[in-house]
This record gives C-alpha cells, structure tokens and sequence, in this order.
C-alpha cells in the first residue's frame, strides 16, 4: 500500500478551496482515512463520497465513479453504458482522444443521468473543455470532482435502502484501496 495523497482533511481542504463546502463539517486535524472511515461507520454517505473524489487524483476518481455506478445499479441503459465505456477507455489509458470522445457524450447525455456526469468527469480531467474550433479553456482543477459527487448523488437517491448500507460502504471501501495505491486502471 501506498502513501494517500492527502494525508489529512486540512491537506485537502487546503488543495481544493470548494472542499469544505462539498464536504461539510470535519475535524480537519483527522487522517484521511481516518475521516472516511468514521463517515462509513455514521452512514453519511453524501459527506464520504465528495471526500473521495477530492482524495483520489482525477484518473482514480473517474475509475473509481465508474465501478460505483455499476454497483450502484442494477444495469445501465445502453446510451449510459457507452458513456461509462468511454469514461472507462479513458482509465485504462488516458490519451487526449479518449478523454476528448468522454467530453463529447457526456456533453450530449441527459443531466438527470449519473454516466453524463461520470462521461464529464473524464472529460474535465485535464486539457481543454471545449471543441478545438472554439480555442482553449482550461479545465478547473476541482470541475473533475464536483462531476463525480452529481454522478454518485444521482445514483445513491436511486439505490433502495435494503442495499444502500452494503453497496455505499463496498464502494467506499474501494475508494480507500484506490487512495492507498491500488491501480486505478487494473481493478
């Protein structure tokens, strides 16, 4: 296991300026893991889950959305299921065409549905945001996150909650294992 990106909550809010709001109230002196755990442990799903995707660099946060969603739903629609692909290919290896094609659907998707936003995710990591006829327009460091916390928001207000303990802790866990150094494009 490896070192976490941040080690503790004040690291990443100091990182990220939108954080603290995202997240809300925290004892910013707790470990990361530490703050993610007692979150599980209280069932504050929403609060745990903007901490992850500021936690993990934006390539392990768009895999980590991806399994999410598919653990998070009994089955995609084919239109969602192309957009994840396309958030997934760009994991698995991140070149500009992939995260340009990831941009261009979740662009096209429907704002009601989490792959539009995990598709946006890919497509706001890095590089420019709008199509190259347009110029440049640089991605804002946080717009990555922010994308992720509507895609898993949108799932979680759909899980029922016979399964919602189960499955929001098995992605939360997962989430942890990422942040430890667990590869992003291999699991």
């Amino acid at each position: 296991m490896g070192q976490v990106r941040f080690s503790t909550v004040r690291d990443l809010f100091d990182a990220y300026p939108s954080a603290p709001d995202d997240v809300g109230e925290a004892d910013d002196s707790l470990h990361s893991l530490d703050f993610l755990r007692s979150r599980i442990g209280a069932r504050q799903w929403q609060p745990a889950i903007s901490y992850c995707a500021y936690l993990l660099p934006r390539r392990g946060t768009v895999a980590w959305a991806c399994r999410s969603l598919r653990r998070m739903t009994q089955g995609l629609a084919p239109e969602e299921d192309r957009m994840v692909g396309f958030a997934e290919a760009w994991v698995e290896q991140p070149e500009e065409p992939r995260r340009r094609k990831a941009l261009a659907s979740g662009n096209m998707g429907s704002p009601r549905s989490p792959a539009t936003w995990i598709a946006l995710a890919a497509g706001w990591s890095g590089g420019s945001i709008v199509p190259a006829e347009l110029g440049y327009a640089a991605a804002d460091p946080e717009q990555t996150a922010k994308a992720v916390r509507v895609a898993l928001f949108i799932a979680l207000s759909r899980l029922d909650d016979d399964s919602k303990d189960r499955v929001m802790t098995a992605c939360l866990e997962d989430a942890i294992q990422l942040a430890c150094g667990a590869s992003a494009a291999s699991r």
